[in-house]
């Protein structure tokens, strides 16, 4: 059984060692130069926030330890208003629990090293797929040499939003997609080390919320920050100077100017990203060609699961395939049958967190309705649990999630609402004495 993975990124990666278990012969197609040794695209490095999802599925090929060994747990998020205190708000009710930064760069790398030692598994790069014959397993790819064929039992598409395997299988006529543009871009900005030292806490995701803009921090290992702008598209174009660069910043971000010298540099020349969500519909085709991570379902970053939702795909085709004998014939639908629904419920999850992010963290009202969230987790453990908790510390399936939160909502109004009865007929009985 030959398996052809497209994409040698998080998802491929790390697919290719779950097969590799199998016995199954892995070749990963790769379209860039191996990047452990190329250099890196200025301002595409993204972190990511891995959760209980990502960690499940490290620990299942044994590489969690390895991998997150430089990773740094941010127990809440840190607020920036443009003036007052900064608002520290954890992340569970606990205050223990910590979602965990990590260079996308340097997950890939581990996966990779890993997957390429794998028995079974080799890697092809500079191979950009430009032919794919869905049924016969049959692909074309160019490369710096010229084009070369290759054949496969078995096709999987990771190879991101921008999926070739995707776009052949749509000029195919076997798929359709539907991909939402949100109307922002990003653009990436740094804040270094300060003699030696983190400019600000590491243990917290960092947040400035503006309204209909805002920007986050996240920590790496050599004591830098990350930061990603999320702005209305347009709106980056609208700053073209150093000095209108400057002025913007020190009016909308007056406590980062001072940490970041490199800013305007960055602003200038770092690309600006789109951002959307990616619906695909079906995600395979003759039992013998799938997609699976962004490639099938990608989604917006607010909610830290992107990567976390396509290693949850990984566990779940592994699972399918365990639960069919090995057929990848009734595998692959059934994958599809499970992960759907769970998909596009923390698709829809992660467009409402970022309108929180954007626009309640900064809030009285919000901060209010937190504490009475935490409190009722204490009061009631088990029994009432957030919704993200549920959806960064536990593998709960997304769809049962939305469910859940649904239900206690309608319990909790209930009962502010029989205890608003309560008070009534207690002021009214009062009156009548």
């Amino acid at each position: 059984m030959k398996v052809a993975i497209v994409g040698a990124g998080l998802t491929g990666s790390l697919l290719a060692c779950f097969l590799a278990r199998r016995g199954l012969s892995v070749t990963l197609y790769e379209r860039r130069a191996d990047p452990r040794v190329a250099e890196v695209e200025r301002g595409r490095s993204i972190n990511l926030a891995i959760s209980e999802r990502g960690l499940d599925a490290l620990r299942r090929i044994g590489l969690v330890d390895q991998v997150m060994a430089d990773a740094l747990p941010m127990k809440g998020r840190m607020i920036h208003p443009i003036a007052g205190e900064l608002d520290f708000q954890a992340y569970s009710a606990s205050g223990d629990r910590a979602i965990n930064s990590i260079s996308r760069g340097a997950l890939n790398n581990a996966l990779l090293s890993a997957a390429t030692a794998a028995p079974g598994v080799t890697v092809s790069f500079e191979h950009r797929l430009v032919e794919l014959d869905s049924a016969a397993g049959q692909l074309v790819f160019a490369t710096p040499a010229g084009k070369v064929s290759a054949s496969a039992d078995v096709v999987l598409g990771a190879d991101g939003a921008g999926s070739a395997v995707r776009e052949q299988m749509l000029a195919e006529g076997i798929v359709a997609e539907n991909v939402e543009f949100l109307d922002y871009g990003y653009k990436e900005l740094s804040i270094p080390a300060v003699a030696g030292e983190f400019a600000l806490d590491p243990g917290a995701l960092h947040i400035w919320p503006r309204g209909t803009s805002m920007m986050i921090a996240l920590p790496n290992p050599d004591r830098s920050f990350t930061c990603t702008l999320f702005w209305p598209a347009g709106s980056f174009d609208a700053l073209t100077t150093a000095d209108g660069i400057s002025a913007h910043f020190r009016e909308n971000y007056p406590d980062l100017l001072p940490l970041a010298p490199n800013l305007v540099d960055d602003y200038l020349n770092n690309p600006v990203g789109v951002l959307g969500t990616v619906h695909t519909l079906p995600w395979q085709a003759h039992g013998r060609t799938a997609l699976l991570g962004d490639a099938a379902h990608a989604i917006v970053p607010f909610y830290g699961q992107g990567a976390n939702c396509a290693f949850e795909d990984v566990v779940e085709l592994d699972r399918c395939l365990d639960d069919t004998g090995g057929s990848w014939s009734r595998a692959l639908p059934l994958f599809e049958a499970r992960r759907r629904e769970n998909t596009e419920a923390i698709a829809e999850m992660a467009l409402a967190n970022f309108v929180e992010m954007r626009d309640k963290v900064a809030s009285p009202v919000f901060r209010l309705q937190k504490q009475l969230e935490h409190t009722l987790e204490r009061l009631l453990p088990g029994k009432y649990v957030s919704r993200y908790e549920l959806v960064s510390f536990t593998t709960t399936p997304y769809a049962q999630i939305q469910h859940r939160v649904h239900r206690q909502q309608q319990v909790l109004a209930a009962g502010a609402l029989a205890a608003v009865g309560a008070l009534i007929t207690l002021k009214r009985t009062r009156k009548r004495r």
